[in-house]
């Protein structure tokens, strides 16, 4: 116990004074949290020692950042704010298996490896891309609704790409764990549209009683938002794209208005382990060591994906102003992006220094992107940097 309370607050400390340096220069706060990571954590000064113990502890806070996220959004009335996301996410999976091919020719990859880039740069980070919609004020604008739609449709895609991956090196896959993905595709479209044309979804009087109790709103709140997410993992799909799918029925509920305030310090503390674990896995000498590419690939996967997004947001209509900003906020690898290197490296499709190196380069483009929105951001609003001063 004296051991788990000394690991603790240091955690807390170096996350605390991380935080006060970059609250100056007005940057989002998850990456102190990475940075936390990267100082405490094996290949730094060994606090903590065992990144997957905190690693699965973290991935809660991703279900209930996207169970807050389904209760703050609103499933949109018009349908092209619906069409226009899968529009846009199937010319990003186009472009990214071109962008896939031309890295594999580059670097000599194989065919299986140039998969798995095309996989990486598919798939974005909500839990980044959200946290900058709510910073900016954009995450109720129509360009908001629009980007965090593409988000859960790729969140809709992860299933079908991990079966990909494990088919590639499994030749007796099962047929059904190919089609219950499929199946529960299918289910949550339906749900969603059907909330689109539900105004209020009332429950019994017996729910009436846990308004004025905050134990049994923590636990109902926790039970719903872990249930579907257990739920979601069960037949296919993303356990995050489970809890996404509670929160925005929830929302439609007018009893559970309380759940926001109950369950938001378990979301604080689980998001920071999530981001706390990202930075655990950086191996600092490996990155030392193979600087040159780790560096040269992060820039590529965060010039091209803003780039490849910019592109498509135009062909949509929308402004140069906003369709660079889009750009910038899908620069990034996602978080999902370290689950495919993880089963990519497991069942032998990629070699280790592969998997090294795409893990450095996730990474750092989840930490330096925040950094990337903000300049590019500036750019475009062609508005001087003044560290300390936030742009409303």
């Amino acid at each position: 116990m004296n051991e788990l309370l000394w690991s603790i607050c240091i955690l807390c400390l170096t996350t605390l004074g991380i935080m006060f340096l970059l609250k100056k220069f007005n940057q989002p706060y998850l990456i102190a949290y990475i940075i936390a990571g990267i100082v405490l954590g094996p290949y730094g000064s060994a606090v903590f020692v065992q990144p997957h113990d905190i690693e699965v502890v973290g991935e809660i806070g991703i279900l209930i950042l996207m169970f807050f996220l389904g209760m703050e959004i609103n499933v949109p009335d018009n349908r092209s704010l619906l069409i226009k996301p899968v529009i846009a996410q199937g010319m990003k999976i186009i472009l990214s298996i071109g962008c896939a091919i031309l890295v594999g020719q580059l670097t000599g990859l194989s065919a299986n490896s140039i998969i798995l880039v095309a996989i990486l740069f598919v798939f974005n980070s909500t839990a980044v891309v959200s946290e900058f919609l709510k910073k900016h004020h954009t995450l109720k604008t129509a360009f908001g609704i629009m980007i965090l739609n593409m988000l859960i449709f790729q969140d809709l895609l992860l299933a079908p790409a991990l079966a990909l991956l494990k088919a590639l090196n499994t030749p007796d896959l099962s047929f059904m764990n190919m089609v219950f993905p499929v199946i529960g595709c299918i289910a949550i479209f339906m749900v969603l549209r059907k909330i689109r044309n539900t105004q209020e979804i009332r429950l019994p009087a017996f729910f009436r009683n846990i308004e004025n109790d905050h134990d049994l709103q923590v636990f109902t709140g926790l039970f719903i938002c872990l249930g579907f997410g257990l739920l979601a993992e069960s037949i296919g799909l993303t356990s995050a794209f489970g809890s996404f799918i509670a929160g925005v029925i929830v929302g439609r509920v007018r009893l559970f208005h309380w759940l926001e305030h109950s369950l938001l310090p378990f979301k604080v503390f689980f998001v920071t382990l999530f981001f706390v674990s990202i930075g655990l896995r950086l191996d600092i000498a490996y990155l030392y060591s193979h600087w040159e590419i780790i560096l040269v690939g992060t820039f590529f996967v965060l010039v091209s994906n803003s780039l490849m997004s910019a592109i498509i947001f135009r062909l949509l209509k929308y402004s140069w102003k906003d369709s660079w900003y889009g750009g910038a906020l899908l620069s990034q690898t996602g978080e999902f992006g370290i689950l495919a290197l993880s089963i990519a490296y497991k069942t032998g499709i990629i070699e280790f220094s592969l998997y090294k190196s795409g893990l450095g380069i996730t990474c750092l483009s989840l930490l330096l992107s925040t950094v990337w929105v903000a300049v590019l951001k500036m750019l475009i609003e062609k508005k001087p940097f003044i560290p300390g001063i936030s742009k409303k």
